[in-house]
């Protein structure tokens, strides 16, 4: 089980809004329950519990926040 994420271009587009929304809001909170289920369900890669987004992720969502506006 890894503590690391895949490359979030890889997954992001592949989330439910709820999701997205969820890490837009709190893009440094541990990732648990429904948002960590839904990655792993994308990706099929074994998460642990607790895993947090690089500052590389964080910056990829704001890029995408902003193509939307």
């Amino acid at each position: 089980m890894s503590d690391a994420l895949p490359p979030i271009h890889e997954w992001w587009p592949h989330l439910s809004i709820d999701t997205r929304n969820t890490l837009i809001e709190y893009p440094r909170a541990p990732l648990v329950g429904g948002v960590l289920h839904e990655i792993v369900r994308v990706t099929g890669e074994e998460i642990a519990d607790g895993t947090t987004l690089s500052d590389e992720d964080v910056q990829y969502i704001h890029t995408q926040i902003e193509a939307v506006d």
